[in-house]
């Protein structure tokens, strides 16, 4: 395993849309494990290939409640909604008040090409979206709740 550099906002990779896996081999498995290593040294919670320069469907998340690792991922429902502050590794000091789904449904591939359904609720609703949201080049400040300055 491998630390990565995490790109910055200003980057033009980070409004890029990521294209998907379909190789499942050694090199996948590698990406992953050094994107689990960069995101636990960041300190952060989740964190989506195009963050490491790689423009590929790929994710790692760890909310607290065990590390999960999302190959083409894709929100197939979700319910509810919540405004709460958001940051991101790739714009480090900044944060804003987002509007996202409470409860959200993911549907993505394993390390190995098997697909699973995920739920996730508050924290986990949330940064499955901000990964995800990643991976269509799309960065939490183009997500800023509409009132988000009142609410500060």
């Amino acid at each position: 395993m491998a630390l990565r550099n995490i790109v910055k906002i200003g980057d033009p990779i980070l409004a890029k849309k990521s294209r998907a896996v379909e190789k499942f081999d050694e090199r996948l498995w590698t990406l992953l494990d050094d994107m689990k290593q960069t995101m636990y040294e960041a300190q952060g919670v989740g964190l989506a290939a195009v963050q490491v320069g790689i423009l590929r469907r790929v994710v790692v998340i760890d909310c607290g409640d065990g590390y999960i690792e999302l190959v083409n991922p894709e929100i197939i429902s979700f319910e509810g909604e919540q405004r709460v502050e958001e940051g991101c590794l790739s714009l480090p000091g900044e944060c804003g008040v987002t509007l996202r789904p409470a409860v959200v449904r993911v549907k993505a591939q394993d390390r190995n090409g098997k697909w699973c359904i995920y739920k996730g609720e508050d924290l986990k609703a949330r940064c499955f979206c901000h990964e995800i949201d990643h991976l269509d080049g799309i960065v939490f400040t183009q997500r800023l709740a509409p009132d988000a300055s009142a609410e500060n």
